[in-house]
């Protein structure tokens, strides 16, 4: 995603009434939760603010993605015309479908449509399109806006999309896609106390969510030392654990018969997603394209989201029968697909189409922009490589 600079809460757009009456509803049953408990799990907070039906930031009809919303996706980007990230993407795919014939994608959250409507439109043009195209997708609303999206604007493909709420049974053979799908899981925040790891709670203050730290229970705390060995983390050290994104990869194990699964989102190996300067951790919340830090602020009105150890990821994948077929950044995976040759194709006397195009290239591509922080990584079982998304620039030996 694409957002402004950190800023401070105070400088933040005040909501409207009605999305303060939402907000303060949704407060409502988690504070609700917390009376019950006392306190609950940091984790638990962010599954709330983030899921609740009907009041969750993802559960709830608020406009998220595009110049409207809070936040802009590379295929949000890339939507209106060229679709240069599709486009990218479903050559690899492609390579998937040549090995496996019959096959099928599953896209993980699909947003607004855009990555759905731009993949389906360029394995069209690629002769690869899948027997089905499958959304899993736990927000009805979000359903109904990607159901009205498809049937506008590819109707002619519409009998080929399905929506699941659940993952489907084992024996699937194709490709699962999950574009910053794992930033949103929640995630457990700790810090390194005098006396040991601690994780973080959500408790009322003076009628406010306020952040607490507690010991840790031993199992967690195993898991995190086993982790975090060999790294030099001072007292007040504060990051996080997403054990909700690995447990995923372990569910996508469950019933990928055959086929890949790419996952791209924004994070770091180990080493680097623990750097000792990173002592704050990498959660960040978006608001009206503005970035802070403050989760317990506009609770369900903001996305709330933290980087992903692809480390850990790659570990999971192991663990559970995949295979690391490729680890690269955004810029590498999008020119190993053929994104030079889809600038070198384009209308160059349509200027303004052409600037756009170039603008789009430039913010998926640029080190400063999503090109170096966006990451690709590929899972896979019964697979042939090596995958041409990965060959310009493999740092699986990074991981």
């Amino acid at each position: 995603m694409i957002t402004e600079t950190e800023e401070d809460i105070s400088r933040l757009p005040p909501p409207d009434a009605q999305a303060q009456a939402h907000s303060d509803i949704l407060c409502s049953h988690i504070i609700s939760r917390i009376d019950d408990k006392g306190s609950i799990e940091f984790a638990d907070f962010m599954d709330r603010a983030l899921y609740t039906p009907d009041l969750g930031y993802y559960a709830a009809g608020l406009r998220k993605f595009g110049k409207d919303g809070d936040f802009v996706t590379a295929p949000e980007l890339a939507s209106e015309k060229s679709g240069v990230f599709a486009s990218c993407l479903a050559q690899q795919i492609r390579q998937i479908k040549d090995q496996l014939g019959s096959y099928e994608v599953l896209e993980m959250g699909a947003g607004s449509g855009a990555l759905a409507l731009g993949l389906m439109s360029a394995l069209s043009q690629l002769d690869a399109l899948p027997n089905h195209y499958f959304i899993l997708e736990t927000s009805a609303e979000l359903k109904r806006r990607q159901q009205r999206t498809i049937a506008r604007s590819l109707p002619q493909f519409a009998d080929r999309v399905s929506w699941l709420g659940s993952l489907p049974g084992s024996g699937f053979r194709g490709v699962v896609v999950a574009n910053e799908v794992l930033d949103a899981m929640p995630v457990q925040r700790f810090r390194v106390g005098d006396k040991g790891l601690e994780l973080q709670y959500v408790a009322m203050e003076h009628g406010q969510f306020k952040a607490q730290w507690q010991a840790m229970d031993s199992s967690t705390a195993k898991v995190l030392e086993r982790r975090l060995k060999g790294f030099d983390m001072p007292v007040g050290y504060e990051s996080e654990i997403n054990l909700r994104a690995e447990a995923w990869v372990r569910s996508m194990a469950s019933f990928l018969k055959a086929g890949l699964i790419l996952a791209i989102d924004y994070g770091f190996p180990r080493h680097e997603f623990y750097h000792p300067q990173r002592s704050e951790g990498t959660l960040m919340c978006h608001y009206r394209h503005r970035a802070h830090g403050d989760p317990l602020v506009l609770v369900g009105l903001q996305d709330i989201t933290a980087h992903i150890d692809f480390t850990a990821m790659a570990e999971a994948a192991d663990d559970s029968g995949l295979s690391v077929m490729g680890y690269t950044n955004q810029a590498s995976f999008l020119i190993a697909t053929g994104l030079e040759e889809i600038v070198a194709a384009s209308d160059a006397r349509d200027v303004q189409a052409h600037l756009r195009l170039t603008q789009q290239v430039k913010t998926l591509t640029s080190p400063s922009e999503m090109g170096e922080l966006f990451k690709i990584i590929a899972l896979g079982r019964d697979i042939e490589g090596p995958l041409r998304g990965f060959a310009l620039n493999d740092m699986r030996g990074r991981l």
